[in-house]
């Protein structure tokens, strides 16, 4: 585990201590608590601490240490059923092997039964699910299933940051585009709840479309089909490599900022920089999931 990852793990831990503890609003949460009771050093302690400031779980006062924003129960997503952990699991099991390359061919649902040790209902559902946001599909004559052509290397990673990079900017530009106002209030709205504890507490597969939506929603102000087609099909294709990044989540509050600054900026009329600086958010992103610089 990278030590990134490791920040996410404990970051989560530590929230589902403090809901365990019923801490409320404005607890005192210290590094050597949490470092005992985690039974892990202070250090990775308070990476994770300083996380949970960045995505507003706590709070860090000067020379007084890290206190809680909110009662801990607050915190807790809705409670899924052991039958539905199972097949979120195995969702994101079959999703990591194919993109490392360990599941290859087309399969049947016994074949998903055996393998990821489901039963054929919840096989069925895990299926469904992925033929619903087009992963994969039913073979010719109904025998079997097959995945879909999606990303699963880093360098159709890449290749598809940098297509982003030449169309959403310039959709950005379009003498079309027009601002939609409630669009852009209810994705504002969420970017904030992002920084407020979402990057923590949703589900991999949410905060992806949370981020998907974000762009589409840009795009289609352009008021061109082609470019909103084209960023949606990108969509579709890179989704199950990005789940694989969204288990490390401590880098996601600055990406989040950063989509609240190009809202300002399209708001504001300033198309031109606000194209400008989707660009470099871009490559800058694609630089932190690729592992491949980015440019100047």
């Amino acid at each position: 585990m990278s030590r990134t990852d490791l920040t996410t793990a404990l970051a989560t831990r530590l929230v589902d201590l403090m809901r365990r503890s019923g801490l409320r609003e404005g607890a005192h949460v210290t590094e050597q608590w949490a470092a005992d009771e985690l039974e892990v050093s202070r250090t990775p302690v308070r990476k994770a601490m300083l996380f949970l400031t960045e995505v507003g779980i706590l709070e860090r006062v000067p020379n007084r240490g890290f206190f809680l924003t909110r009662d801990a129960r607050a915190l807790a997503r809705p409670d899924l059923s052991q039958a539905e952990d199972v097949e979120e699991s195995a969702y994101f099991e079959i999703a990591d092997d194919y993109v490392g390359g360990r599941f290859t061919g087309s399969f049947t649902v016994a074949d998903i039964s055996r393998r990821y040790r489901l039963t054929p209902r919840q096989s069925d559902r895990v299926l469904s699910r992925m033929e619903g946001e087009d992963l994969v599909r039913r073979k010719a004559g109904g025998r079997g299933w097959e995945f879909q052509h999606v990303m699963a290397t880093a360098d159709a990673h890449d290749q598809s940051y940098r297509f982003r990079m030449i169309i959403e900017p310039a959709a950005l530009l379009e003498p079309g585009f027009t601002v939609d106002a409630d669009a852009f209030a209810r994705h504002r709205r969420q970017q904030e709840a992002l920084l407020h504890g979402d990057i923590l507490l949703l589900p991999r597969a949410e905060l992806f479309q949370v981020n998907a939506s974000f762009h589409e929603m840009l795009v289609g102000c352009s008021g061109n089909q082609f470019l909103l087609e084209a960023v949606r099909r990108q969509n579709r294709l890179r989704r199950l490599i990005e789940y694989r990044h969204q288990i490390d989540r401590s880098r996601l509050a600055g990406q989040a900022r950063e989509h609240l600054r190009l809202l300002d900026l399209v708001e504001s009329g300033d198309l031109k920089e606000a194209s400008a600086f989707l660009a470099t958010h871009l490559n800058k992103v694609r630089s932190i999931k690729t592992g491949i610089d980015a440019e100047d």
